[in-house]
């Protein structure tokens, strides 16, 4: 059977989890800059209670916020993943769930090697508060034959109460549980899919269900008769084996806009170190590295300027340290004084397999066997410990754009949201 566990309003759960005296009280996260603006991301049940809600613009809740003292935290993306993946090393050390893998940053998908339904729904109990209890984050667990349908259960698992948030869907109740799933709710159908399948009668799951496999064959696109085979029981879904990229992105607009060449330093560093990562993870090389700037395109106050350098190796390497390197010296090649950078990033590109590298001719082969067990130590402990458990020197310690904890409730209080928003 699968198990799927979702994170519940994951990045407001991050930061309560931290913060231990603020549970039960409002909690929002914000994506809040400098010109005052920003959404709300994230929030506690208890701050959906006073009215707030997801995509709110944070300068029209303003007074709301105020008003009931709600604590806002500026989001934090690299916390959360760190969080996320210590989720994932507590699931694994249990010993119960076969290949655990995430899906997204607060989804992850497993099996479990059981067939009895009360031994399904008292296992999925027992993952669950032992997350809760390792990490602080509540989830939700739904379990049944396929991906689409584990993932329909995870939902009755969150909205009903008496499933205790954990519910186990078998085959003789799947048409039963369909029938109160809007078809746009259904993962892997989009919101452009929804429409056109509403205005041919089919609102519900169970409509898409007891429509004929040829007919939905007509109508839509592969993915979406794959989506009918898994509501049927039928596995249809891999997610175990995605799609090689041809290039891998991170980047990141900042909080505050920036000129200090050693703060972009860091910045550029953080990501090399990110992509390099996801570049091992689907065991590939990249052979080029690339680096862009960009000023804010909307103060038209200040000067523009937006560029992008590459940067070719020798050999093809999955190393942070050669990566982060190569990224600098583009980053070098690009970097204007006197400019207010808003956006950075770090591209790689000309992606190969890593299991045919072509070394240099004066190239060691031994060189390569070091630094792929470098590489597996630092994953393995980061995996374990969190991203900031190992870092490069270029990495730095201390950065203005992470400093934004500093604008968090302290122990006593909450967060004014005008302590946030106001340009400092």
């Amino acid at each position: 059977m699968i198990l799927h566990i979702d994170c519940n309003t994951f990045y407001a759960s991050c930061e309560v989890s931290l913060r231990p005296d603020l549970r039960g009280k409002p909690v929002v996260v914000a994506n809040c800059n400098e010109a005052g603006g920003g959404i709300i991301l994230a929030l506690t049940k208890e701050a959906k209670a006073i009215g707030l809600k997801r995509g709110d613009p944070v300068f029209k809740v303003t007074k709301l916020l105020n008003d009931n003292n709600v604590a806002v935290f500026p989001a934090n993306l690299p916390k959360y993943v760190d969080i996320s993946r210590r989720l994932m090393q507590v699931v694994r050390d249990m010993e119960l769930v076969l290949n655990f893998q995430q899906y997204s940053v607060d989804e992850f998908f497993g099996e479990l090697p059981i067939e009895d339904k009360e031994q399904l729904h008292d296992t999925a109990l027992k993952i669950k508060h032992h997350i809760e209890q390792c990490t602080g984050i509540p989830v939700s667990c739904g379990i049944s034959l396929t991906y689409t349908l584990a993932k329909v259960a995870t939902r009755y698992a969150k909205n009903v109460k008496g499933y205790k948030g954990a519910c186990v869907l078998p085959k003789d109740k799947i048409e039963v549980a369909l029938a109160k799933v809007d078809i746009a709710d259904v993962w892997g159908i989009g919101r452009r899919t929804a429409p056109k399948l509403q205005s041919r009668g089919i609102s519900t799951a169970l409509d898409f269900f007891n429509a004929s496999e040829a007919y939905v064959r007509r109508l839509l696109n592969i993915n979406g008769v794959r989506t009918w085979r898994e509501l049927h029981g039928i596995p249809s879904i891999d997610i175990s084996n995605p799609e090689r990229q041809q290039s891998i992105c991170h980047s990141r607009t900042f909080t505050y806009m920036t000129s200090d060449f050693a703060t972009l330093e860091s910045y550029i560093s953080d990501y090399a170190v990110a992509v390099a990562r996801k570049l091992r993870a689907q065991h590939s090389v990249c052979l080029a590295v690339s680096t862009f700037l960009s000023t804010n395109p909307f103060r038209d106050d200040l000067d523009q300027y937006s560029n992008f350098a590459t940067t070719k190796l020798n050999v093809a390497t999955a190393d942070s340290r050669e990566i982060c390197g190569a990224a600098i010296d583009a980053l070098n090649g690009i970097y204007k004084p006197n400019l207010q950078y808003k956006k950075a990033g770090v591209i790689l590109s000309e992606i190969t397999s890593d299991e045919s590298i072509q070394l240099s001719l004066f190239q060691d082969s031994s060189q390569k066997a070091k630094s792929e067990k470098l590489m597996a130590a630092i994953d393995s402990l980061t995996d374990k410990y969190g991203m900031d458990s190992v870092k490069l020197a270029t990495q730095g310690f201390s950065k203005p754009e992470m400093n934004l904890t500093n604008f968090q409730p302290s122990l006593n209080q909450t967060t004014n949201i005008n302590d946030i928003i106001t340009v400092k």
